[in-house]
């Protein structure tokens, strides 16, 4: 299989020939660590075997995109032929150009000693340690057959970095210089503060949003850094086999009930996903909404969910027609979302993106810029 000529195709899609992360994209077998994964068909999730299709296989793979390789419990290396399921995803290889800005953004250079990242498919894991030696990293995941399944595979590859089974938000072993978490936390575990390193980095994004941070260790045991400009999001934390489902039973009232408050909105219908930067401030103001969103011809729906049992459900025949909006529960969600984006028409952007990111020793974080602040 001619894998190498697809590698090296996309290492110079991600990376100029002279950078020091041109070799590791170019080398490293994807195709090995993602040999089966999940495609979104229809709002479902369909098995896709490489072994089936090597050409398509070797195109997939070798793109710049993520590949979903565990729905729910539901590993692709487990399920059988055919199968479709649907859920969440719990697990993937995340795009390669990805990976490279991650690691970039941690200033993971030949003078880095010690980094921990987290493993999912082990693609990561192993860029790492083509670039710095097996002996500088350390893989960790929660999932044990993840583990095993990656160390498997990189030992294929002849990588055999440390790698262990652990809670990235719980106690952690070890001693390190970079942090880098392809999980997306809230707020950053003190138990991160504990084991960097005077000096060190870390590298996460905020569970719900689409902020990367990045944060150096300070002398009083927490941290110091930015959101930075570019967006990116990832999978939250999770302690089982599957993420819960809080807002299941205001999903079945907030379909077609009325609300305790109707009104026409004054802007054009957002699904909030579709922007980067009000989900994210509001998802920093009001913390997990489940966003939903339907079509039908011209119709579209789109609706707010939350655990706390508010919900909102508005409706638009077309672009220029300002949806009608249904809300019910304790709060009033579409109001919080209305207030961001009045902030946004007014001052021309949001503060999210560019902000001052301050860590506590205990973990506590918080985001400024301005006048404006909000602490996790």
């Amino acid at each position: 299989m001619d894998w190498q000529a697809h590698a090296r195709t996309l290492a110079a899609q991600i990376v100029r020939p002279e950078s020091r992360w041109f070799e590791p994209l170019a080398t490293t077998p994807r195709h090995t660590l993602v040999p089966r994964w999940w495609d979104s068909v229809d709002g479902q999730w369909a098995l896709q075997d490489g072994a089936r299709d090597p050409g398509r296989w070797l195109d997939v793979v070798y793109s710049d995109r993520t590949l979903v390789t565990r729905v729910g419990p539901v590993h692709a290396d487990a399920a059988a032929p055919g199968t479709v399921v649907d859920g969440l995803p719990t697990s993937s290889s995340t795009l390669p150009g990805l990976v490279v800005q991650m690691f970039q953004h941690a200033v993971i250079d030949d003078d880095t000693s010690q980094v921990l990242v987290t493993t999912g498919s082990g693609y990561g894991t192993a860029l790492a340690c083509q670039r710095l030696g097996e002996q500088r990293v350390t893989s960790i995941d929660i999932d044990p057959n993840l583990v095993a399944t990656a160390r498997e595979r990189m030992n294929l590859l002849r990588l055999r970095p440390d790698m262990k089974v652990c809670d990235v938000t719980g106690k952690l072993p070890g001693a390190y210089d970079r942090i880098v978490s392809t999980v997306s936390v809230r707020p950053v575990p003190a138990s991160w503060l504990a084991l960097l390193r005077p000096g060190g980095r870390l590298f996460t994004t905020i569970a719900g949003t689409g902020l990367i941070v990045t944060a150096d260790k300070t002398e009083d045991g927490g941290a110091v850094g930015r959101v930075t400009p570019d967006p990116a999001g990832f999978m939250r934390t999770r302690q089982a086999d599957d993420y819960d489902n809080p807002t299941r039973e205001v999903w079945e009232k907030a379909q077609h009930a009325d609300g305790d408050s109707v009104s026409v909105s004054r802007y054009p219908l957002l699904y909030v996903p579709d922007s980067w930067a009000v989900m994210s401030m509001l998802a920093l103001d009001v913390p997990g909404i489940d966003h939903r969103v339907h079509e039908d011809g011209d119709q579209r729906t789109v609706w707010m969910l939350h655990p706390d049992g508010s919900w909102a459900r508005a409706t638009s025949g077309g672009f220029l027609e300002g949806p009608t909006v249904h809300q019910g529960g304790p709060r009033r969600l579409w109001d919080a979302l209305e207030r961001i984006r009045n902030r946004l028409n007014r001052e021309g952007q949001l503060p999210v993106y560019g902000a001052r990111v301050t860590i506590a020793p205990d973990g506590e974080t918080t985001l400024s810029r301005g006048g404006w602040t909000v602490t996790l």
